[in-house]
């Protein structure tokens, strides 16, 4: 891979606005690519990149985003779908209301975005979509019942979709994350009760050690995106310091 081999492909990446999003959205831009941001908050992306409202939620949202994208460059080659929500808590600690809301986003609405793309996407010679999945898909983690569920569908739906498009040219994959360092998680770790020491265990509990970079999960979804994967569809690329397969002795052991 090299800093050219997006040239002349058009990319839309949900939810780049910021965090692993925004990383994969500077990236492809530096390759090569035209890179529309889609986003609830797209005003700090700064040129190259384009922003684009967009509620992954609402369907004529997506279509419209989506629409706007093709309108100004002519074409769609790459889907990047990253918008997506977290939740915390054991399967009794959510709402009925608040389940519907995270799949509604992480689930569903990266299949809005896919259905808009899809008929662009056809007319791509490097036609790719991109998934952010987790660790929490594959590793039972405490207190994530529904973001793990949210994140198991996505993993299912990128098989499913592989299988469904391949004959159509159209690649699928998905990227599994471990504990990123994103605006997110300081999120969190700012209303913990001794935030050092839950960044800590974090770290701890990803075999090398620490949280796991936005720039490394952008490098991840540029090759799965990049024509350079050819061959590579219907795969789940974990990006997690070890964590899904590594079961490594304590240190000094």
């Amino acid at each position: 891979m090299s800093n050219g081999d997006f040239a002349g492909l058009v990319a839309a990446v949900t939810g780049g606005a910021s965090g692993i999003g925004l990383a994969t959205a500077q990236l492809l831009a530096q390759r090569g690519a035209t890179v529309a941001v889609l986003d609830l908050k797209p005003d700090n992306v700064d040129a190259p990149l384009r922003g684009i409202v967009c509620d992954v939620s609402d369907d004529d949202s997506v279509r419209d985003a989506i629409g706007e994208v093709v309108g100004r460059h002519g074409a769609l080659d790459i889907l990047v779908n990253n918008a997506g929500i977290g939740a915390q808590g054991s399967v009794e600690d959510n709402s009925d209301a608040e389940w519907q809301r995270v799949f509604d986003v992480n689930v569903i609405g990266m299949v809005r975005a896919s259905r808009a793309a899809l008929p662009h996407l056809r007319r791509s010679a490097h036609a790719a979509i991109v998934n952010t999945c987790s660790i929490a898909a594959t590793a039972g983690l405490p207190q994530r019942a529904l973001y793990s569920a949210s994140k198991g569908a996505v993993l299912a739906l990128t098989r499913a979709m592989a299988a469904d498009h391949l004959r159509e040219g159209i690649r699928v994959n998905c990227v599994t994350p471990g504990t990123a360092d994103t605006p997110w998680i300081d999120r969190l770790l700012s209303v913990a009760p001794d935030p050092a020491a839950e960044r800590a265990a974090l770290e701890a509990r990803q075999p090398h050690g620490r949280l796991v970079r936005a720039d490394e999960v952008a490098a991840a979804i540029a090759y799965l995106a990049s024509p350079a994967a050819g061959s590579t569809t219907g795969v789940d690329l974990a990006v997690d310091g070890g964590m899904a397969g590594l079961r490594l002795r304590p240190a000094g052991q």
